[in-house]
């Protein structure tokens, strides 16, 4: 596709080379500004709950209170203890 698209354009090298420069801005230029807004809506990246540990919503809390101090998570999980060296 890309070679179909580089025979097509007009002129030597460098005047492709300008001219695909340029069309990639193009292309670039429209998704941003046109085709990412527009589908933005329809993408479930906002669609987040977030929760307390103890299965309450977080903006439920009693105020004053303001939970433990630990996360309610394990945080070694990823970090084995080292094995005796041989």
């Amino acid at each position: 596709m890309y070679a179909w698209i580089w025979r097509k354009l007009p002129g030597g090298v460098w005047s492709k080379l300008s001219f695909s420069l340029v069309l990639a801005a193009a292309i670039g230029t429209l998704l941003w500004y046109v085709i990412f807004p527009w589908a933005t809506p329809l993408l479930p990246f906002d669609d987040v709950q977030v929760e307390a540990g103890n299965g309450q919503d977080a903006g439920s809390t009693v105020p004053g209170d303001e939970g433990p101090d630990e996360p309610p998570y394990d945080t070694t999980t990823n970090q084995p203890k080292p094995s005796p060296s041989r």
